[in-house]
């Protein structure tokens, strides 16, 4: 799967999950006079960051560059850079907002997200850093669940089940395996 395809597949993922969580949520809110004004002030900023978009791949259509590809159509107009902000307000649950629009996830859902995540970032540019960075946080599982299955080129696939990334595959070869055992042993 090549890089376009990767995103095509995290864009329809996030707004599979995005259309999940949102529309129930907007089913489940009873109708008040300040709900009414708020729906419709957010299906007029949607309907106008639509047609701003739509006419934004127009222009760059016309002009022969895209409008995904990080290149300015017009360098009057200036581009605008949501934020992103990430909260937990429960322990099972991570909300996004992005700019002003919030979504809540869940734990099926972050893992989907993080492992269309995971194949998307596995193709960019630059690649993951092949030191572990100075000051670098993160969540360690002891004792992991694994598999392991020898490959046709005597290669073995071993994945990991970590408690926050879910089921890790990697693959060794041969000498690396032999260096693996190795520096286990000395450790």
């Amino acid at each position: 799967m090549n890089l376009h395809e990767q995103l095509g597949a995290l864009e329809m993922g996030v707004d599979q999950l995005i259309q999940a969580v949102v529309a129930p949520q907007a089913e489940n809110i009873p109708e008040t006079p300040e709900h009414a004004a708020a729906s419709q002030a957010a299906e007029s900023a949607a309907d106008a960051a639509h047609a701003e978009t739509t006419a934004t791949e127009r222009d760059a259509s016309a002009s022969g560059a895209s409008a995904n590809d990080g290149t300015p159509t017009d360098p009057s107009v200036p581009q605008l850079q949501p934020t992103l902000e990430v909260g937990r307000p429960t322990r099972d649950e991570i909300t996004m907002t992005i700019g002003n629009q919030m979504v809540s996830f869940h734990p099926d859902q972050i893992s989907k997200l993080i492992e269309e995540l995971s194949n998307a970032r596995a193709s960019m540019q630059p690649e993951q850093p092949m030191g572990v960075p100075p000051g670098w946080q993160f969540v360690s599982t002891k004792n992991p669940v694994m598999a392991v299955q020898k490959q046709s080129n005597g290669d073995r696939l071993l994945v990991m089940r970590h408690t926050g990334h879910g089921w890790v595959p990697f693959t060794f070869s041969p000498d690396v395996v032999i260096q693996m055992y190795m520096m286990l042993s000395n450790a």
